[in-house]
């Protein structure tokens, strides 16, 4: 399980003094944590993996609209910060698909679902975050799916 990893990788950077790791772990474990808390009170996922995954999906991506600001503001120092959280986080995350597999399996949605135009975008989202959605950023998926519709 992937916190099974969160939890190792913090124990080794706490024994190797590795404070930029100790601190990003902490931050992920505190993420999944309030995750759970939420998770109460609603209809708990099937799949602990999944939730864990989507926590750091949206750590990694709240990370980088950070960067972008802080790049944008020149403040170089913090976005090297940010990045340097993205980097531990993305150790958790599963192999991502590259943009070409993200075609092809938009392709074969496509062709199961009979969708033909920007109308069906939301079937062939909801498919494609069913079967791919860890290993996939739902953000880029999503204009690789209106081009494929559109």
């Amino acid at each position: 399980m992937i916190r099974d990893e969160i939890k190792a990788a913090q124990i080794a950077a706490m024994k190797a003094g590795d404070k930029e790791t100790t601190a990003a772990t902490r931050l992920i474990q505190a993420a999944i944590k309030n995750r759970d808390i939420e998770a109460r009170t609603g209809k708990a996922p099937e799949n602990d993996d999944a939730l864990v995954v989507e926590v750091l999906q949206k750590m990694v991506k709240q990370r980088r609209e950070s960067i972008d600001m802080y790049e944008k503001g020149g403040r170089a120092e913090l976005a090297a910060a940010e990045q340097a959280e993205v980097a531990v986080i993305e150790r958790f995350l599963p192999q991502q698909m590259s943009e070409d597999e993200t075609r092809a399996a938009i392709e074969a949605i496509k062709a199961e679902t009979g969708a033909e135009s920007v109308k069906d975008m939301g079937k062939v989202m909801a498919a494609l975050k069913e079967r791919h959605g860890p290993q996939l950023d739902m953000s880029k998926a999503s204009g690789l799916v209106k081009a494929a519709l559109g």
